[in-house]
């Protein structure tokens, strides 16, 4: 029930008095512009039922969720046919998560927090990769070691392919969301993309 009522007249009364009813507070997806409706009796849960997933959705639209921040392979980089490409990207609260936001109408607040749950890199030569996690750094010590966690290996070179290959990095936001003090949860996802163009040629002799 709004707190406190409208005064006698006010348009939210749709014509009736506080002889006939009250006025509660409502939100409905439909129709956003609604704040607030007149009921004889009072409804079922002492308002208008909102739906905690809607609410969820109007917290993730309140997010920035970005596609990955590739840092590995770089565009200005040269790479080989054979030699281990390390991938890894990142990582901040747009583009890798944890983000958190709520939404809220009548009593009832919901909480959403995303965090990227898998990266899928399509190389350009066909092949596909996927990885739980931002991938690992390389450091000069690893030598021509395959990633640990996130790494690709190129069988041929990018001249077939206009020059480059367009590698295309498609994150996956899990997004947990739960009602605040009660027990409902649920979760829903979310998809950005990014790209970089690399080129890949073949190891070059040095003659003596």
């Amino acid at each position: 029930m709004a707190n406190p009522q409208p005064p006698a007249g006010d348009p939210r009364w749709e014509g009736h008095s506080q002889a006939d009813g009250a006025v509660y507070d409502a939100y409905c997806p439909d129709n956003p512009n609604m704040t607030s409706q007149f009921f004889a009796q009072p409804p079922n849960g002492g308002g208008p039922r909102v739906d905690p997933r809607t609410l969820a959705l109007e917290a993730v639209k309140k997010m920035r969720l970005l596609g990955p921040d590739i840092a590995s392979p770089r565009a200005a980089g040269r790479y080989t046919v054979g030699v281990p490409m390390w991938m890894w990207v990142n990582q901040d609260a747009t583009t890798y998560g944890p983000q958190s936001a709520t939404a809220s109408a009548g009593a009832v607040t919901v909480t959403a927090t995303a965090k990227v749950s898998k990266i899928v890199w399509q190389m350009g030569d066909g092949s596909t990769v996927t990885c739980t996690g931002p991938g690992t750094v390389y450091q000069g010590s690893d030598g021509m070691a395959d990633s640990p966690t996130c790494g690709h290996r190129y069988t041929t070179t990018s001249a077939g392919a206009g020059g480059t290959f367009q590698l295309t990095a498609t994150s996956t936001w899990a997004i947990d969301w739960q009602v605040n003090g009660r027990g409902e949860t649920g979760q829903l996802t979310e998809v950005r993309q990014s790209q970089v163009q690399v080129a890949v040629g073949e190891l070059q002799a040095v003659g003596s």
